[in-house]
């Protein structure tokens, strides 16, 4: 029944994926800009990032999630251009591998790890330049921070699948 969801999906009208992705940008930055008192600490809970784990059932979605990224980058006072275009490819690679997991039917489970790691291991090359903080400071608490969203992303993809397959 869920691969007969995401043939519908598939073969939905561009209006259609073009709505929606709208609508997930929009809630990505509302998420980041009610959560920013605790999105920008030494371990960035970024909750909103667990929405990458959508691309598991919305493939559409990968470049909507760098998009999103780069919003809210924009508006929220990012580090300048290496934060925003950097934290745009970081959303759609990391999407794009939770899609890649999904599609070979892996254990769902396992599109917590490009959540967890695609962020917290590739931020750091370009915050330790920009904030003059040690890489191997700053990963570990990105890291850290990731596994929160991660943890999410799984539950709401499982419970999508579950009221999906209905």
């Amino acid at each position: 029944m869920l691969n007969n969801f995401q043939s519908k999906i598939q073969n939905s009208p561009k209006s259609y994926k073009l709505a929606v992705s709208g609508m997930i940008i929009a809630l990505y930055v509302v998420i980041m800009f009610v959560t920013q008192k605790f999105a920008f600490l030494q371990y960035q809970i970024r909750i909103a990032t667990f929405m990458y784990a959508l691309t598991a059932l919305f493939p559409f979605l990968i470049i909507p999630m760098g998009i999103a990224n780069l919003i809210s980058n924009l508006a929220m006072g990012g580090l300048g251009p290496f934060d925003f275009i950097g934290g745009a490819l970081v959303g759609m690679l990391a999407s794009y591998l939770v899609y890649f997991i999904s599609k070979r039917n892996w254990n769902v489970w396992l599109i917590a790890l490009p959540i967890i790691f695609v962020p917290g291991l590739i931020v750091p090359i370009w915050l330790s330049y920009l904030l003059h903080i040690p890489y191997m400071v700053l990963a570990p608490s990105l890291v850290v921070g990731q596994i929160i969203p991660a943890i999410v992303g799984v539950i709401v993809v499982m419970r999508l699948k579950k009221i999906f397959t209905k």
